[in-house]
């Protein structure tokens, strides 16, 4: 039998290193999944949700730094792809999307399930492009992938059903498309200029992005030449902080107040492979030096006065030997008085309190993790506690949708960490409107004999959403949820459930899903008004939530207040 343009583009995917594709399968897909099922060779991770295939390929991304790759048929079967690819492109992490189509002839005609591909992805992808015939295929496809390695992005292509069962054109081997390998640093006058004012600097400080993977190293000796304070961002949070004397917590609206402080002093900033869009966390007054390989983003969130286009590793080997060494320590050593009394404030907390504190959850998660577990956090209340109490060693990993910020990420990006680390522990930190929203994948962690273990912070409501309410002055509407017990869910669904009201229980339960040999849910009933305060607090802000309370008691809602007040202890909240 000929061989079909899907089966030419199994072979390719397979010559670049594809181990896996996650999808869900329909007619306008059937050619690329019996091509898979006749090769044998990549796996098919069959998801109950596109939404969800697109989601742990952007995982698996994220994690590997390699090309990953997700399918879906045509009209809504692609359509529920984008919510997740969106948040891979946003992220900068490779992933291929394969978009069936209708059939070629009826392109144009409102047919059945038509919809435009080419078009709809366009703006969450780096390279988008309709195949229109077998022998447009191989090239296109070499093209996508490319794109999307280099450029560390979402490639999609669109392929009707009929050219994916078509026989294929120009069978010959052609050659493995696999990453290149690039030293990248400014010119010398442009680091000249760089060190030069952090050699005037009397208060140095750097902001750590994701960018900084793989350069731990270099940004320990250089804050150590200029004896700065490191601060770190969420994405750069697995990358930075351990190991590292000089870091002095994460700033943002998630952040620490030591973070906040050390850039709101400093004289001079050098930021790094970072790209944190609130632009109150930055210096008022302050000379800027940015380093990032993409020219065109410099500048994009405060103006910067000395653009470095580069890797930080190369950038910063080649800034070390231009820095004069004897700088004064003082102001390193007053912020990190700062992320010392930081630290000790998050430390204080009642753990025997009922319903329990999140914040409680998240330190027993960090406590009985295993030291090179993957974490992934839903978008939401997860993404404060995780970015607060757990700690990062090297080993560790850190993931969520922190750039595109989608709830339900948790659990289906769980799919791809756990599908491409079958030896290591996934740990998802799942919030209970996350997790609703697509539940049914539970069902995939059994179905595909993925052992992650997904830990939901029940509240019973929308509670990040809540939280941005009071801030506003708005009385809560529209974010309470009517629960199932989701420990019994999982438990219908083939999983390890356990459900934990009482603290006492909270580590056994934990270490018992976490030693279980397969995926395991394990519930937790926590407090629905756990306030998280941001690093630094606007009169807007105040205003709003003195607004919210005086709404709330004349909405009939006084219990709300005496709610709050009992769960977040006025010396508490002070330090």
């Amino acid at each position: 039998m000929s061989e079909t343009v899907a089966q030419q583009l199994v072979t390719t995917l397979t010559r670049a290193g594809v181990e896996r594709v996650y999808g869900l399968p329909g007619d306008s897909l059937n050619g690329f999944t019996d091509a898979l099922r006749r090769d044998g060779g990549l796996a098919w991770v069959h998801v109950r949700h596109e939404e969800a295939a697109a989601f742990a390929a952007s995982a698996e991304a994220a994690l590997t730094g390699d090309l990953a790759v997700c399918a879906a048929s045509c009209g809504p079967g692609n359509l529920h792809l984008i919510n997740g690819l969106y948040d891979a492109n946003r992220s900068r992490v490779p992933v291929l999307a394969i978009a069936a189509h209708i059939p070629s002839a009826e392109i144009g005609g409102s047919y059945f399930q038509e919809t435009h591909p080419q078009d709809l992805f366009r703006e969450c992808s780096v390279y988008c492009e309709l195949v229109s015939s077998p022998e447009q295929l191989p090239r296109v496809a070499e093209m996508a992938m490319r794109a999307a390695i280099e450029q560390r992005g979402v490639a999609v292509l669109v392929v009707p059903g009929d050219v994916l069962e078509a026989k294929a054109h120009d069978t010959g081997e052609r050659p493995a498309i696999r990453p290149t390998q690039t030293v990248a640093r400014p010119a010398d006058l442009a680091l000249d200029a760089a060190a030069a004012a952090l050699n005037q600097a009397e208060r140095p400080a750097i902001l750590a992005g994701a960018g900084c993977e793989g350069a731990h190293a270099e940004l320990v000796a250089l804050a150590g030449a200029l004896k700065a304070p490191i601060v770190h961002t969420l994405r750069g949070k697995e990358h930075v902080e351990y190991d590292n004397p000089y870091d002095v917590g994460m700033t943002g609206l998630l952040g620490i107040s030591s973070g906040y402080r050390a850039l709101e002093h400093c004289d001079v900033l050098v930021m790094l492979g970072t790209d944190l869009p609130y632009r109150q966390f930055y210096p008022e007054d302050a000379t800027v030096i940015q380093v990032d390989t993409r020219g065109e983003h410099i500048g994009r969130r405060v103006p910067v006065d000395l653009p470095l286009v580069g890797t930080v590793k190369d950038t910063i080997d080649a800034l070390l030997p231009r820095l004069i060494p004897g700088k004064s320590a003082e102001y390193l050593e007053r912020m990190q008085r700062e992320f010392a009394k930081a630290q000790h404030k998050l430390g204080k907390l009642e753990s025997d309190a009922t319903p329990m504190h999140p914040e409680t959850v998240a330190g027993a998660i960090d406590a009985l993790a295993a030291d090179d577990a993957i974490f992934i956090p839903d978008v939401g209340t997860p993404v404060i506690w995780a970015a607060r109490h757990l700690h990062m060693n090297g080993r560790r990993r850190l993931i969520g949708s922190f750039n595109h910020g989608s709830m339900a990420n948790a659990l289906a990006q769980a799919i791809g960490a756990q599908a491409s680390h079958p030896g290591r522990q996934v740990v998802a930190l799942s919030g209970d409107g996350g997790l609703a929203m697509l539940l049914g994948d539970l069902i995939t962690l059994r179905q595909n004999q993925l052992p992650a273990k997904i830990v939901v912070f029940n509240n019973g409501s929308l509670g990040f959403v809540e939280l941005e309410m009071k801030a506003a002055g708005i009385v809560n509407f529209g974010t309470e949820l009517e629960n199932p017990d989701f420990a019994a869910v999982a438990t219908a669904l083939g999983l390890y459930g356990q459900r934990v009201s009482d603290p006492a229980g909270l580590q056994d339960a934990l270490r018992a899903a976490f030693a279980y040999d397969g995926p395991a849910l394990v519930e937790v009933m926590v407090a629905r008004q756990e306030l998280s305060l941001p690093p630094t607090i606007t009169r807007e802000q105040v205003k709003g939530f003195a607004l919210w309370g005086a709404r709330t008691v004349l909405s009939g809602r006084g219990d709300e207040l005496i709610d709050l007040a009992h769960t977040n202890p006025l010396r508490r909240l002070l330090g």
